[in-house]
């Protein structure tokens, strides 16, 4: 009885050095990052006249 006394005792051990605290907490401000971006050129800008060759729409698909 003592050998399952002190295998258990030797577990809980174990256990509390391993999980016994729980990390240290992060900040938001560290969970972020600000970064700038450079502006691109030509094809990756939004333009209006032309994403009408990306649009999809089922009723113009079927011509009603």
């Amino acid at each position: 009885m003592d050998k399952e006394l002190a295998s258990d005792t030797a577990a809980a051990a174990a256990r509390q050095a391993r999980y016994g605290r729980l990390p240290e907490r992060i900040r938001f401000e560290e969970m972020t990052e600000e970064a700038e971006t450079a502006p691109s050129g030509g094809g990756a800008s939004y333009n209006p006249e032309g994403s009408w060759k990306y649009y999809s729409c089922l009723a113009l698909d079927l011509g009603l």
